[in-house]
């Protein structure tokens, strides 16, 4: 079992939209959950830019996120557009931080030089579990090369095979995930030379000194990656409390290609945040 942050500390959630395509109401709805959250324990509620992903990130999108959550109701304390202690809020802003823990993670000897392609990966590993379709099991093709050189050469951390990862989620209670068998090795480092989700969040989130991690539920498996590079940097994990995701009228989980419910296409068909609010019940 992994111990986190006590409940005696103040409490300080998070949102962190990544500005790759308009806020949906999925996201709106998760984010909400983060809100309340933070409300209900006279916390801090902090807006987080996670903005890494160069290919798909688009300055019109910190905008239109910015607005969106802004006319739905949301209400934070510390961030992107109104600064604070812990800053820069913007993930492409924070690279220093990625590349001091991927230094002290080399030199325990957590990470190894590894360059496989997401296709190598892809086209090596066994079918990946339906509730966690975006990383395979990592066939371990790079996982003997000697340690991983100074630099930011890209890196996969290597898992404690067959250790049970446990942990409480406020959400769906009591969670185990098997190294090795229900997820494999990951990257921390990709071949464009930036963090992977895995490394960066874990570091913001330890660095902004977040208690709670809200988010949906399809990002369970993650958070058994993440508690890992925590223990391995000496860093006390948040809390993690997931939600249920919001599917589609055919069952989908609801992505930002569903453009007819993003926030702006809503609101400019009459919709109210009292009224979409209401669906969350």
């Amino acid at each position: 079992m992994f111990s986190p942050v006590p409940a005696s500390q103040k409490y300080r959630g998070r949102i962190a939209p990544s500005p790759t395509g308009h806020l949906h109401v999925g996201h709106a709805r998760t984010f909400w959950a983060a809100q309340e959250r933070a409300r209900a324990n006279n916390g801090t509620l902090v807006l987080r830019n996670d903005d890494l992903d160069s290919t798909r990130y688009k300055m019109e999108f910190v905008e239109a996120m910015i607005e969106d959550l802004k006319w739905f109701g949301f209400d934070w304390q510390e961030g992107l557009d109104c600064g604070g202690e812990f800053g820069p809020y913007a993930q492409s802003e924070r690279q220093t931080f990625y590349e001091a823990a991927l230094e002290k993670l080399r030199d325990r000897g957590f990470v190894y030089p590894c360059t496989c392609s997401r296709k190598d990966i892809l086209t090596a590993a066994r079918a990946p579990h339906a509730e966690d379709d975006s990383e395979p099991i990592y066939p371990g093709t790079c996982r003997e090369k000697r340690k991983a050189e100074s630099g930011n050469s890209p890196g996969g951390f290597r898992v404690p095979d067959g250790e049970t990862i446990v942990f409480d989620d406020g959400g769906f209670g009591s969670q185990r995930f098997v190294a090795g068998k229900d997820f494999g090795d990951f990257v921390v480092w990709r071949q464009d030379g930036v963090p992977s989700y895995q490394l960066a969040c874990t570091v913001d989130d330890a660095a902004m000194r977040i208690t709670e991690v809200v988010r949906g539920a399809d990002l369970l498996a993650s958070t058994a990656r993440q508690l890992l590079i925590y223990r391995a940097l000496d860093l006390p994990p948040p809390r993690f409390f997931h939600c249920p995701l919001m599917l589609d009228e055919n069952g989908v989980r609801l992505a930002k290609r569903h453009d007819a419910l993003s926030l702006q296409q809503l609101r400019g068909r009459g919709e109210t945040p009292e009224t979409l609010r209401a669906r969350f019940a």
